[in-house]
């Protein structure tokens, strides 16, 4: 199952059981959320912590963030799952106007 994720910067992000942590924001807005909602750090920003948390859980609680950088997550290995883009290509059809063929190459 695909679970939809937001990067989120933190000021801390503290266990306070094997079930659940404190999220503070840098606002200052806290939460509670389920350790079965995080997903892991983001290790691309660099100047902060940031932490892949679950979007619907994020729309419940009163925790700032921001919706611009997101990703998929596998619900059961807890890994994120690749952007994949199909896009199809339908080639222009080209006209033939009098072409002769070449006499070396004819058989």
């Amino acid at each position: 199952m695909r679970i939809k994720c937001h990067s989120v910067r933190l000021q801390s992000l503290v266990s306070i059981s094997d079930k659940a942590y404190k999220a503070t924001a840098f606002d200052g807005s806290t939460a509670i959320i389920p350790a079965s909602m995080i997903f892991g750090q983001d290790y691309d920003v660099m100047k902060s912590e940031a932490h892949w948390i679950s979007s619907w859980i994020l729309e419940q609680k009163e925790l700032q963030y921001s919706a611009k950088k997101t990703a998929w997550f596998d619900k059961d290995t807890g890994r994120m799952l690749p952007d994949i883009k199909i896009e199809k290509h339908i080639p222009e059809k080209i006209e033939i106007n009098n072409v002769e063929p070449l006499k070396e190459l004819e058989r």
